[in-house]
């Protein structure tokens, strides 16, 4: 009886271990987090500037004044909030992904270790190449379709003029959506990569479901993007294409793992020949 306690005391140890180590690294994220987001929130002026630069832009070039309005007394506050948890999240991103890649890797073989790297590399990358797309090319054509809808009373004395007057909060939260959205929607090759490299989905597959990835993308594009026909144009194109690079990759992973085996076996038959 005694030795059977034994064992389950030896047993429990690891695991208390792995949660206390667990804990620290949480704790060491949280930190982390906590001190970038109160670093963003000093400059959220300044980011809140440049997020505007889309809308200012094209306000100028249509000869309005680039000014947005707040209607609610919190709102400014609440807004620099905002802006201070997304920029903190972003600024400690890359340490919040190094204390998970310290948790997972001692229990990950060399070889995995070495498989996995270049997709914790690759996924802030392609994060930030959607955001930029999102914000350079998206953006401004977006925005344009959005303020055609105004009316310039001026010429026609029967028109009712309308005039676009956007709040802070409703332009951030429309900025942050589009970002968001393409920066996750570059992450379709690293995931599939992924799955590719596990086992779990082959480039047969993939390129056997294209009309089903069509019909996904399609809804996928209706739901994250605002209601106009050009940005969901846009984002279905981007993530198909996106969709057909992921083939080509897990082709090529495929490709790179069957050389592996055959490399194996030729070895282990040579082996056994001497």
């Amino acid at each position: 009886m005694s030795n059977e306690n034994d064992e389950v005391d030896q047993s429990s140890a690891p695991l208390i271990e792995h949660l206390a180590e667990l804990r620290n690294r949480l704790i060491k994220s949280v930190v982390a987090f906590a001190i970038c987001m109160i670093c963003a929130f000093t400059v959220a002026t300044q980011i809140f500037n440049f997020l505007a630069g889309p809308i200012v832009e094209i306000l100028r070039l249509n000869g309005q004044e680039p000014d947005l309005i707040f209607t609610g007394l919190q709102q400014g506050f609440m807004v620099n909030i905002r802006i201070s948890l997304f920029g903190g999240f972003i600024l400690s991103f890359p340490y919040i992904g190094l204390q998970l890649w310290k948790f997972v890797a001692p229990g990950l073989y060399k070889e995995e270790k070495k498989a996995f790297f270049p997709f914790l590399v690759a996924s802030p990358i392609l994060f930030l190449l959607g955001a930029a797309f999102s914000f350079y090319i998206v953006m401004p054509l977006a925005f344009d379709f959005f303020l055609g809808f105004q009316q310039n009373n001026e010429n026609i004395s029967n028109l009712v003029g309308i005039t676009y007057l956007g709040t802070i909060n409703e332009y951030l939260g429309l900025t942050m959506k589009f970002i968001i959205a393409f920066g996750l929607c570059f992450q379709l090759p690293v995931l599939l990569t992924l799955m590719g490299k596990a086992g779990l989905i082959s480039s047969y597959t993939l390129a056997k479901s294209r009309k089903y990835a069509v019909v996904c993308i399609l809804v996928l594009a209706a739901i994250v993007t605002p209601p106009d026909v050009i940005t969901q144009i846009i984002l279905f194109s981007v993530v198909y294409a996106l969709y057909e690079i992921s083939v080509v990759l897990v082709k090529f992973v495929e490709k790179k793992q069957k050389e592996k085996l055959d490399n194996d076996d030729f070895f282990n038959d040579k082996s056994k020949s001497l």
